[in-house]
């Protein structure tokens, strides 16, 4: 049942008559979006109020970007979830348990960063707090003007790392809102909170987990001179947490890495794009790190002055809710590589997946459709739970408030079009119903379906071929996995040419249409073969019997066949056999994210688990991360096979679902 929130949207004086700024455009539109009159504002509130019941205590809480909360000085949750300002998530959280007899503090730090990036809907100048604490069926507490506020002092920039993703901090542990979680803190000289008169969020309960937390231990420390590594054994992401003992001034440099150089040194300017390089600032006695932001590492070094004393030091990790519910194939279980390849995946979906799915930990955070369409799928096959896929399902729809054909990360401010994404999105929503059942969700998802068919097919689709993109095709990613696809693909550019990869999945999401149709007893969506006549008309090679990269060329690649094979677009033998000579010549590991995993679907669906297990143990792929030393799954085969390669991006995880021990005819039944 949705809550009826009391309390109002509050915030300060700097946000409280702004305006939101529309933040949204086609990708190909010209707007500028620079803002740096309002960024990295940490505002906190306080509200002191008296609590005698002895009913359980529910606490109804959302802020825009981010909120940290605190009840007498105790971290309770953290939160939303990403979403859009017209259904903007908010939590439901139990607090019973942290509440006291008699006089009480509700504390909350919230983040308002303002950039234009994949993380939040930022940069749109939209700040605020919104609560209610209800105990007995009564709001005890609401948000509104006698709640006092202050901006952090405690935190400044220390450049911004990733891709605008986020501001690097330096923190003062010296500051004077340093302890504002305290029942006992001085406020006096706190403003009081303002409503946010243009508030215009409407709310719904976030369906989606709240956040865990679990401490890791350093499994190694290495003191050299001033310098002190840890090694927390594996990439997590989270913060790290230190307390020392020092004097009012002391800084420690703290850096940060997935890896350490060949010589044993920490690699703080990460490959991803992010340099993990910053300061903090002690106070007199014992002072605690108190990070705002997360990272992904796995080692942590502190440079220390001279007297300062290291008290304790763990790393804080966060991740959505994972219990293994699935397991490894029982005849995978023997071989020791498919054993390390499996863990490898379920370590990574276990602390990878956050409020959302992400692509990659670091450098962009975002919550990417077509990435994000197989990890989700993965997460639900390892934990029996669809809820992290009916977010993506949904958020992903959503979208078409900006564009009808849908956008490439959600929930954010930065505005992308990839145009094989949304028709991943079609296959997900059939593979949901095949592992669940739920008709009723596929049934309120089919007409969505349909009307993003009818967007593509209007927008792009002539003589039954798709032309005239204005959406960047990935086809596959990086170029130096492309096999030389012989179209111009580039990103920033509308692409004229038909060719053969968003047309197999273009055809193979209208076949997905006309099976969920089946399913649900309704008329086809609309006759597919035109559309293969004039796919095989422009793109096969009868004399090679393989498909050309497009309409205006010769070419043949591997990627452009994977599709089709994937797809299952193709039956003849001919091509078959073809194909799988390609591929056993190049290898699995030749190809990346987005042709690896149709392959391995086309050889479930002919029955090929001899080739599944050989791609799986092929040297180059999987094998091949676990060799570098990756605790998580790269994006990309190996460290060098990208610029800019992350340590921990969740897409090659989907390797679990091949390994699970599911039936996958049926999870693929349909394509």
């Amino acid at each position: 049942m949705e809550h009826i929130f009391k309390g109002k949207w509050i915030t300060n004086s700097e946000f409280a008559n702004l305006k939101p700024r529309n933040v949204f455009h086609k990708q190909l539109d010209k707007v500028n979006l620079s803002c740096y009159e309002h960024r990295n504002r940490h505002i906190l509130f306080r509200k002191k109020f008296i609590y005698d019941s002895s009913e359980n205590a529910m606490i109804y809480i959302s802020a825009d970007d981010y909120y940290k909360l605190y009840i007498n000085g105790q971290f309770v949750s953290q939160g939303p979830a990403p979403s859009y300002h017209f259904n903007y998530n908010y939590n439901a959280i139990d607090v019973s348990k942290y509440l006291q007899k008699g006089e009480n503090i509700i504390a909350v730090h919230t983040l308002y960063q303002g950039l234009i990036n994949r993380v939040w809907q930022s940069g749109d100048n939209r700040h605020g707090l919104i609560l209610d604490l209800v105990a007995d069926k009564k709001a005890i507490v609401t948000s509104d003007e006698s709640f006092k506020t202050s901006p952090h002092t405690g935190y400044t920039e220390m450049g911004i790392c990733g891709y605008e993703t986020q501001f690097l901090e330096r923190y003062d542990s010296n500051s004077t809102e340093v302890g504002f979680v305290s029942l006992d803190f001085d406020d006096r000289n706190w403003e009081n909170a303002q409503i946010s008169i243009n508030a215009d969020h409407k709310l719904t309960l976030q369906k989606s987990g709240m956040l865990e937390f679990e401490d890791i231990l350093p499994v190694e420390t290495t003191i050299c001179q001033n310098r002190i590594l840890y090694d927390f054994g594996a990439n997590y992401v989270g913060y790290l947490c230190v307390r020392a003992k020092g004097k009012t001034g002391d800084m420690i440099k703290v850096c940060c890495a997935q890896e350490l150089n060949d010589d044993g040194t920490l690699r703080y300017n990460l490959r991803a794009n992010c340099t993990y390089e910053e300061e903090w600032f002690l106070s007199n006695g014992e002072s605690s790190l108190d990070w705002f932001d997360y990272k992904s590492f796995r080692y942590a070094e502190l440079t220390i002055p001279v007297d300062v004393e290291i008290v304790d030091v763990y790393f804080c990790t966060r991740h959505y809710p994972f219990v293994l519910k699935t397991q490894l194939k029982p005849d995978y279980a023997s071989n020791k590589d498919l054993r390390n390849i499996w863990d490898l995946c379920v370590h990574t979906q276990k602390y990878g997946v956050q409020e959302v799915i992400q692509d990659c930990m670091e450098r962009e955070k975002g919550f990417y459709l077509g990435d994000g369409c197989y990890t989700a799928l993965t997460n639900m096959i390892l934990t029996n739970d669809d809820s992290m896929v009916r977010k993506l399902i949904d958020d992903a729809f959503s979208t078409e408030f900006i564009t009808d054909t849908l956008v490439t990360c959600m929930c954010c401010s930065f505005m992308q079009e990839i145009a094989e994404y949304p028709l991943i999105l079609v296959y997900l929503v059939l593979w949901h119903y095949n592992y669940t059942g739920n008709k009723e969700y596929l049934r309120q998802n089919y007409v969505k379906i349909t009307n993003l068919l009818d967007a593509y097919r209007r927008n792009y689709e002539e003589d039954y071929l798709l032309r005239n993109l204005d959406k960047w095709c990935v086809v596959e990613w990086p170029k130096n996995f492309q096999h030389g696809y012989d179209v111009d693909i580039r990103e920033g550019q509308i692409c004229k040419e038909a060719h053969v990869s968003i047309n197999a999945y273009y055809i193979s999401a209208v076949r997905v249409a006309n099976k969920i149709a089946s399913i649900l007893n309704v008329e086809q969506y609309r006759d597919e073969n035109p559309l293969l006549s004039a796919f095989y008309a422009a793109f096969y090679d009868k004399q090679k019997n393989l498909f050309r990269d497009g309409e205006n060329t010769e070419h043949i690649s591997l990627v452009g066949n994977s599709f089709v094979y994937g797809f299952n677009l193709c039956s003849d033998n001919s091509f078959q056999q073809k194909f799988l000579s390609m591929l056993d010549k190049n290898k699995i590991s030749s190809l990346s994210f987005f042709c690896v995993f149709p392959v391995l679907m086309g050889l479930v669906q002919n029955n090929r688990y001899d080739l599944i297990k050989q791609c799986l143990l092929d040297d180059g792929a999987w094998k091949r991360i676990l060799k570098e030393g990756g605790t998580t799954t790269f994006e990309g085969w190996g460290k060098d096979t990208k610029w800019n390669t992350s340590l921990f991006h969740l897409t090659m995880s989907y390797a679990a679902i091949f390994m699970a021990d599911i039936d996958l005819s049926a999870l693929f039944f349909g394509f």
